[in-house]
């Protein structure tokens, strides 16, 4: 078994190790710049008069700058990624020590009317998402969220299957989250998707040749003009015609390229991550069928990507004030340009959606292989479709301390119902969210917290926050009541496990009694399967004529004058309830 701990040292050490190399690299990068610029600037001056020596001097000295900026430009990545790493090791180091408040708590992702999300503390502070969560982009994010609310039960073997492989490629997920992170994109992808639907080309098709024509006739005239075969006026003319040209589309222009501005490092991000998935083999066969929405029998899906961003590069060097004169009144180049660019929209746009949406999948499954790293006594849940829904032998709720945290063995058949009863604080709680999670991580794909595990797969739905609400003029009791609804509702077309705690708590307690009782003969006579924890002792007698419902017990102890709890899950029902003991205890009652 890896430690997990030792390895992220291991990986900052590293890490550290080729970033003190990578800054004195770069450092060295600054220096060679400065001198070439100094001896250029100094021979330029030394050979001042003379046109050709000042003309090499200028050439050469330019075209080395040029080459240097570009290394150093490598350079400066390379540090950054080094730097990322260190910083992805460093974070995992104290998520490790369960310090992971300051990571996305995913509160966007919140919705009451969720089967489960509100009661299982899935988003927020301290939440299992918050836990959970390591993606690197904004859309990889809200697929890591879809995946978690999806309460999809169909091909978890596979599901498992690729969060394993993940699990074991913790070299190839740290350099996908760093290659991710370097880039800040400003633009949603969904927006992208929208725009390249929608574009409307501009550019006619003799663009595709004529500035290569009048490119190459300017050639012609500079050369005449310096051998004195045309004048300055001859030359000025052919250059005011192409200036002409491109004015007739510029409006367009100015709005493609800002247009392609605001895409251009989304792009830029993406082909790299493509390339990075293109290099690697993948074994399962989730993983693989991702892989393969991005081949293309033409060429590769990262090149055709980078194609794109370079043509955004090319339309970008319009902004360079000297060079977007002379380009577009020389070689048309905003024209030249602005063709390539709709020439890849309209054959690879329609592709765009599937490229991105393998590149968010992977960036959320990351998520998902890590945790499985990061709990290497974790267990994935046999599957099976036998009478139990779940067999788990010491089963706790992996966002306890493992110092502290008291595990328990949990085993219920399919259209049982258990009825949990205990004194306040005893646990009961907790034992409701823990169950609600090994359902959510086993559906997922994800291991449990865990001794052993054996899962029957099952959509899970349940009432354990129900809240009133003023904006809408809604009492407690009436929000808990639609709550209760839509459970029935559910449960009438697909099967669930139903987690409910302290029902119709906003009536009088003999109201509150029938009710329940009446609730639970619903739902064991719908064949479901659940537990439902409360504090009314009398419900337990529904056993008495419901086979399949089962009394369990969370409970204290009073030992020297102080409460204690063994947070034991315990057959039968509580006996001891300590409201009054902990009222007297605080003194709020004598």
């Amino acid at each position: 078994m890896h430690d997990p701990r030792s390895f992220y040292t291991s990986q900052i050490d590293k890490y550290r190790s080729h970033l003190d190399t990578a800054s004195k690299k770069l450092a060295f990068s600054s220096l060679l710049r400065f001198v070439v610029f100094l001896a250029t600037a100094y021979l330029t001056y030394f050979y001042f008069g003379n046109t050709s020596a000042v003309t090499a001097v200028l050439v050469i000295g330019i075209t080395i700058f040029v080459v240097l900026v570009s290394r150093h430009s490598d350079l400066k990545y390379e540090r950054d990624k080094y730097r990322e790493l260190i910083r992805l090791n460093e974070s995992e180091i104290e998520v490790l020590d369960r310090k992971f408040h300051h990571l996305p708590t995913g509160d966007e992702f919140e919705d009451p009317q969720h089967p489960f999300s509100q009661d299982v503390d899935l988003f927020g502070k301290g939440s299992f998402f918050q836990y959970l969560n390591r993606t690197a982009l904004p859309e990889g994010q809200r697929k890591l969220a879809q995946l978690l609310l999806s309460n999809d039960i169909s091909e978890i073997d596979l599901k498992q299957e690729a969060v394993k492989e993940l699990q074991e490629k913790a070299d190839w997920r740290q350099n996908f989250s760093a290659l991710a992170r370097l880039v800040k994109t400003e633009t949603r992808t969904g927006t992208i998707l929208s725009w390249l639907k929608g574009y409307i080309p501009f550019v006619p098709a003799i663009m595709k040749w004529l500035p290569i024509a009048f490119s190459a006739v300017s050639g012609i005239a500079i050369t005449a003009f310096f051998f004195d075969l045309i004048g300055g006026i001859e030359l000025g003319l052919w250059f005011f015609v192409g200036l002409m040209i491109t004015g007739i589309y510029l409006k367009r222009v100015n709005l493609l390229s800002e247009s392609v501005g605001k895409v251009q490092d989304t792009f830029h991000q993406y082909y790299q991550l493509l390339g990075l998935i293109e290099t690697t083999t993948f074994s399962s066969e989730l993983l693989r069928a991702k892989k393969e929405l991005i081949h293309s029998e033409k060429q590769k899906a990262s090149l055709i990507l980078k194609k794109f961003s370079r043509a955004i590069d090319s339309l970008d060097q319009r902004n360079n004030m000297i060079f977007g004169v002379l380009g577009n009144g020389f070689l048309l180049w905003d024209l030249r340009q602005s063709y390539k660019l709709e020439k890849w929209i309209k054959e690879n746009g329609q592709n765009v959606e599937k490229w991105f949406e393998v590149i968010e999948f992977l960036d959320a499954y990351n998520s998902l292989g890590n945790f499985s790293f990061n709990h290497p006594a974790y267990v994935f849940p046999g599957l099976h479709h036998d009478s139990h829904i779940t067999e788990a032998r010491q089963l706790a709720h992996p966002l306890l301390d493992p110092e502290k945290r008291i595990a328990n063995d949990f085993s219920i058949e399919k259209e049982q119902f258990f009825i949990i009863t205990g004194a306040n604080m005893a646990g009961k709680s907790t034992f409701l969210r823990t169950v609600s999670l090994q359902i959510l991580m086993s559906n997922t794909g994800l291991p449990v917290c865990a001794a052993s595990c054996e899962y029957t797969p099952i959509k899970l739905i349940t009432s354990m926050r129900t809240t009133d609400s003023l904006t809408d003029d809604e009492s407690y009791f009436f929000s808990e009541l639609k709550r209760l609804k839509y459970i029935v509702d559910e449960i009438k077309n697909d099967k669930y496990f139903i987690i409910l705690d302290e029902i119709l708590k906003g009536t009088n307690s003999t109201d509150k009694a029938i009710g329940s009782r009446k609730f639970i003969e619903k739902l064991v006579g719908s064949r479901s399967t659940g537990i439902i924890a409360t504090h009314d002792l009398s419900l337990c007698e529904v056993t008495k004529e419901l086979p399949q419902v089962k009394n369990y017990y969370f409970d204290a102890e009073i030992i020297n004058d102080e409460l204690n709890f063994d947070y034991r899950f315990k057959t039968g029902i509580c006996q001891n309830m300590n409201a009054s003991f902990l009222l007297k205890k605080m003194e709020i009652v004598d």
